[in-house]
Formats: structure tokens, sequence, C-alpha cells
């Protein structure tokens, strides 16, 4: 399933001068939900224990998420030689922690399960794919693209193995999208929020509400409307809605305005013309 390495990664052009602040804030971020990505493979075995196909791919998939999470934190480490990866990701894992112990999913089902996971790898397929197009640094640029391949591969990964579930489990359409809607209102969960705050050495005391404001008016200034509606189409996919329908166009349209809204302040800064 690898498709690259760490050594693929053409490090010596890394160029300081276009790097920005409020760029290193969110890759510092995105750096600590990756690099966990072996817990949440762990989770995902012993919630599928019994199917050793799929825990086979989730192994997989868990490796190619810790190095997505190795390959931000090292450009990160060059942007802020300061940056202590490995305690700042103690942190982080002292903050949060997923039920890695779970013998059922925390949704209520596999298919449920499986269907959360295609919401997730649509928000971070368009992430990585708004970041790439809107930086100038050519190593992060690299990576970005890198990484935002893996999760497009991962979405439809993950999403012939809901089809193949929902043969197996009941899963009505309601369910679905229910499911869909509430990991997407998830995004603003304790977990972003803890990974800007760890990530960064916040001096503060944790609030949550800060730190994922602190995230996301950063975060969503990489987006133009084309992120939006590809991420929209993907969701709409994974909530069993019709992808060129009313509701997938509407849905495109009222996310653009959260996104266009919330990044507003840092999109000058943030984003190419």
């Amino acid at each position: 399933m690898q498709s690259w390495t760490l050594n693929d990664i053409d490090w010596q052009r890394f160029d300081a001068a276009k790097v920005s602040p409020d760029v290193v804030k969110v890759i510092k971020t995105a750096a600590m939900v990756e690099r966990n990505g072996a817990d949440y493979g762990r989770y995902l075995c012993n919630v599928f224990s019994d199917d050793p196909a799929f825990c086979d791919v989730a192994n997989r998939w868990a490796a190619e998420e810790e190095q997505h999470g190795m390959a931000l934190g090292r450009w990160a480490a060059l942007a802020d030689p300061s940056f202590d990866f490995d305690k700042s990701f103690a942190d982080f894992t002292a903050m949060y922690r997923i039920p890695v112990d779970a013998t059922s999913s925390v949704r209520g089902s596999r298919i449920a399960e499986l269907c959360a996971r295609c919401v997730v790898e649509t928000g971070t397929s368009s992430f990585y794919s708004a970041i790439r197009d809107a930086v100038d640094e050519p190593v992060l640029k690299q990576i970005c693209k890198n990484i935002a391949a893996d999760e497009f591969r991962h979405f439809k990964l993950f999403q012939s193995h809901m089809e193949r579930y929902a043969g197996i489990e009941s899963f009505s359409k309601w369910d679905r999208l229910r499911v869909a809607f509430t990991r997407f209102k998830e995004a603003d969960d304790d977990e972003i929020a803890s990974a800007f705050h760890a990530g960064n050495a916040v001096r503060a005391p944790y609030d949550r509400a800060t730190a994922n404001a602190g995230y996301g008016e950063r975060a969503f200034g990489f987006y133009q409307e084309r992120h939006v509606r590809r991420a929209s189409v993907m969701f709409a996919q994974a909530a069993g809605l019709a992808p060129e329908g009313l509701a997938a166009k509407l849905l495109a349209r009222v996310l653009w305005l959260v996104i266009w809204f919330r990044g507003r302040k840092f999109r000058p800064q943030l984003a190419r013309a």
C-alpha cells in the first residue's frame, strides 16, 4: 500500500524564506494527529477482530498515517529548530487518547465506523490539498501532495469496506446520514484542540474553545472554494447522498461560507491570490 517514504522527500530544497509562523502552527498540529495513527490502527483491529483481511488493511493504513506525522513533524523541526516533536507528541497523548481497548465501535456498529472513517478521510484529503495549493515552500508542498493522494486513496479504501459491510450489517440511509454528520461535527472536539495546544507548546492553561479557534482560523485560511466542492462530493458519497444532487450542492455552498468566514483573518497571509 505504501507509495512513498521519508527518503523520497527532497529535504534539501527546504526554503526558510517561504515559511510563515502561522503555517508552522497548523503543521505542528497536524503532525500530532497523524502520528497517532498507531492508536487508531489498534482500535480498528479490536473492533474488526474477526476480520483479519480488514485488520491487515488497517495496520498498513495506520503505518501510512504515522509516516504522515513523521514527515510533517520533520518539516516543522526544519521550520522551527526549537520544536521538540517527541515531547510535544507525548504531551498530546497525555491530553487526548482514543479508546484503544474498546472491543466494539464507538459508532454503534462496524459499518458506522467505516462511514465515520470515510468522513475523516474526506476532511484530510481536502485539507492537505488546500495546503499544497496555498504554500510556496517546496518541501511542504511535496509532503502535502503525497499525503493528499494517500488520504484520497484511504477514502476509497474505507468506502469499499463500508460497501462490503452493507451486505453484513443493517445500516439505513438515516443512520448513514446521522453518523456522517455526527463525525463531521466532531472536528471541533478535543483531538484537534489538544494537538494545537501541545504541538505549539501553548503556555496558557488548556481551553478547547480557544485552541480550536486558534487552529481553525489558520487552517481554514488555506481553502479555496474548489477544495470545498470536492470535499462535499466525497462527503455526500460517505453520507449516502447523490454527489451531484441538490443536497450535496447546498452543503458545498454552506460549508464554503463557513470555512471562508472562519479563515478570513489569516487567508491573505496563507493563500496566494
